[in-house]
């Protein structure tokens, strides 16, 4: 079947995707997951299927904020208790997050980090990012080169 061959060349990258856009890999996982089944139970539907990649990747990016936006009214109203011990994995994540560019980028805005995370991470161009975002490719430049602006001033802060 046509998704399980896309399942099996594109979870990785996708997950990927998710993991910078949602900063934590179980619930990226979890998000690519509702993606391809989402994709698998509309996929008779699909006018094109040449277009399920971007697809999954809209998908992918709606998902991701559906998350963060969850994440969010969570944090707002849970308890403040003390902190757990952190996880093994929780330590190889840190590690990651302790780059410079990786927290520079979690300084942008949504928007300007999913524009950058899409073209250089992603290496969309601007017409799938503008798809996968569900915005025009002008919003997608404008992102683009703003988010740029704000990376490098963050570098340069932190160097």
């Amino acid at each position: 079947m046509a998704v399980t061959a896309l399942y099996s060349a594109h979870y990785r990258s996708l997950v990927r995707l998710a993991v910078l856009l949602v900063r934590d890999v179980a619930s990226a996982e979890e998000v690519v997951q509702d993606a391809f089944v989402a994709l698998h139970g509309a996929w008779r539907r699909l006018r094109d299927t040449d277009k399920a990649l971007a697809y999954l990747r809209q998908s992918v990016v709606n998902r991701s904020r559906s998350v963060l936006r969850h994440r969010a009214v969570v944090e707002k109203y849970a308890p403040k208790g003390l902190p757990d011990a952190p996880s093994a994995e929780n330590g190889a994540i840190g590690e990651l997050e302790r780059s410079a560019v990786i927290e520079a980028l979690r300084g942008l805005p949504t928007r300007q980090r999913e524009a950058l995370v899409l073209r250089y991470y992603g290496d969309l161009s601007e017409a799938e990012i503008a798809y996968a975002m569900g915005i025009s490719k002008g919003a997608v430049k404008s992102h683009t080169a703003r988010g740029m602006a704000a990376l490098r001033m963050a570098l340069e802060q932190f160097s």
